[in-house]
């Protein structure tokens, strides 16, 4: 069966955690889906008009996370990561039953999605998987700040710049093949914040279940986790796991070439509002293993869940 057809999870696969801005306990599990169904989120503490469609144009929040919501205002926040994790595995369909209105953060990665789900493993179904081909530049800037996507051959590469002040952080910039690259420092590298800025996040209600296990703090000089980093690049592959997943919110994988500096959820989701307002920006396509010898899900990964 090829590796270009549609997959799901093989079995449940549970997780449990803090939200990382709730601060609330949420549990969480991933169950097998049909073909064609993709991505699904249903919030089982609530009866009626539960289900909620992770898609960009659903996005109504991207402050420090992105925030996903149906037509009667029922949420799911935080779902960066995981989307990650699960474009990263190509996961095509999946149901996401989940108890309470945010993602669990876990490390603040998306190392444990990605152990925990391939450790299940994945079902390959007949159906072929459907990709988003760019067929023209666009671009969405913000002053010194600016995102582009243009068409790439058969690849899916991200050249992500980070400026900072903070002589940790400073200027990191690293590019990525999706499809071909080894992704573990990607996957690995978790959410971070100033440790300067914490006061003002949590007076606007944010990050109450924030804490030094799940999320990088540098004070100044220094990094006060313990640990300390877990790859040089940490700040800059982690603000990639994000423009992965928020990408996944186009619905399917994706054939092109992005650059970004000094991004983050807000702009990626006003580029793919701008790329998906012209059906001449992209095409939608299925891909036959018989017309393109490519996996278009990282390599590296698929090895651990064959």
């Amino acid at each position: 069966m090829s590796l270009l057809n549609q997959k799901t999870v093989k079995n449940p696969v549970i997780f449990s955690g803090i939200g990382l801005h709730s601060g609330k306990v949420s549990n969480m599990c991933l169950k097998p889906s049909e073909p064609n169904s993709g991505i699904i989120f249903k919030r089982i503490d609530l009866k009626t008009n539960n289900i909620v469609f992770p898609n960009f144009s659903n996005v109504n929040n991207t402050t420090l996370n992105t925030t996903v919501s149906n037509e009667y205002g029922v949420k799911v926040c935080t779902i960066e990561h995981l989307m990650g994790a699960l474009f990263g595995l190509g996961v095509d369909n999946v149901l996401i039953e989940i108890d309470s209105e945010e993602v669990p953060i876990l490390d603040g990665s998306a190392k444990e999605f990605i152990e925990k789900i391939s450790s299940t493993g994945l079902t390959k179904s007949e159906a072929p998987i459907k990709i988003i081909k760019i067929n023209k530049k666009v671009v969405h800037r913000n002053n010194e700040k600016f995102v582009s996507i243009e068409p790439s051959k058969l690849s899916l590469d991200i050249d992500f710049e980070l400026k900072y002040k903070n002589s940790i952080i400073g200027n990191q910039r690293n590019r990525i093949n999706i499809y071909e690259d080894d992704l573990t420092n990607i996957f690995n590298s978790r959410t971070f914040c100033l440790y300067e800025d914490i006061r003002k996040i949590r007076e606007n209600g944010l990050a109450k279940g924030g804490s030094l296990d799940n999320a990088i703090v540098v004070d100044n000089d220094k990094v006060l986790n313990k640990e300390g980093l877990r790859n040089s690049l940490e700040f800059v592959n982690h603000k990639i796991l994000d423009c992965v997943g928020d990408l996944y919110t186009s619905g399917y994988r994706m054939i092109a070439s992005i650059k970004c500096s000094q991004g983050g959820h807000f702009m990626t989701n006003q580029l793919l509002r701008k790329v998906f307002e012209n059906k001449d920006n992209f095409s939608i396509i299925e891909i036959q293993e018989r017309s393109l010898p490519h996996s278009l899900i990282n390599k590296r990964l698929l090895r651990s869940i064959a």
